[in-house]
């Protein structure tokens, strides 16, 4: 006697992939915002980069595929306004920061230096979630980036530190209080941009040789490593209140800078 094969449920179908989603990049006219951006858009979506300036395509022609939008991060009225005029999106993420160098010393005269890098990097994140958060559709996410220097301080870099240590603490809070939107923060390791170009270039060669040399991955960090984060982060129904370390191994061995 044979018997009929036990049926199954249909597999369930999970909302994978951001094809036809709206992604809004803070930051994503150069370096690691760019790099999500270009993700972001090779995986279907249209994205939105928004910076404080607007280029024009004959300036930068690599921006054709996206749509821009003027917002300053130290600016709340700005990233209101911007928000405001984007409308309804899927999924936010937040890689712009104060240029390097910005923040001063810990015992410098005045705290200016300090005051201004986490208004821009801290307060700049905490108002673009705050204003793109009413604006999510049902499954979408908020995704901020810091840095290897969250976990491991270096003199000379007390904002920064601290600043990053603010950000993922800030991107695990609102896990909770913006749930079911997920929020999820990505700590990258050395990712050789144009952020470094303040290197004389014997320096950065010297710098992007420790790594290869030092670094588990044995490769330095691009941009595109960054953007396949996000896009997971940004697919991955499950992931919340994550810190999703992309570092090559950085904080696993020596520093090299």
């Amino acid at each position: 006697m044979t018997t009929a094969p036990k049926q199954h449920d249909a597999p369930l179908a999970l909302p994978f992939g951001i094809d036809g989603k709206t992604v809004v990049v803070v930051g994503g006219k150069t370096g690691i915002g760019l790099g999500v951006a270009r993700a972001a858009r090779a995986a279907g979506a249209a994205v939105i980069v928004a910076s404080r300036r607007i280029s024009s395509i004959e300036e930068r022609p690599d921006l054709a595929d996206f749509v821009q939008v003027r917002l300053d991060m130290r600016d709340e009225s700005s990233v209101k306004n911007a928000f405001d005029s984007i409308g309804s999106i899927d999924h936010l993420v937040v890689t712009a920061a104060p240029d390097l160098g910005t923040w001063g010393a810990f015992m410098d005269l005045d705290m200016q230096g300090v005051r201004s890098y986490l208004e821009g990097k801290f307060l700049g994140s905490w108002a673009s979630a705050r204003h793109a958060a009413p604006n999510l559709r049902a499954g979408g996410s908020i995704t901020f980036l810091t840095g290897g220097l969250a976990v491991r301080p270096k003199l000379g870099f007390t904002a920064v530190t601290s600043t990053f240590a603010a950000v993922e603490a800030l991107s695990a809070s609102l896990a909770l209080e913006l749930a079911p939107i997920r929020v999820n923060t990505i700590r990258p390791g050395f990712i050789d941009t144009d952020m470094w170009s303040f290197l004389p270039p014997e320096h950065r060669d010297g710098l992007r040789k420790k790594v290869e040399e030092t670094f588990p991955a044995r490769r330095v960090g691009k941009a595109e490593d960054i953007g396949h984060a996000a896009v997971f982060l940004m697919t991955n129904p499950y992931a919340t209140g994550t810190i999703l370390e992309v570092s090559g191994g950085e904080t696993l061995v020596p520093s090299v800078a």
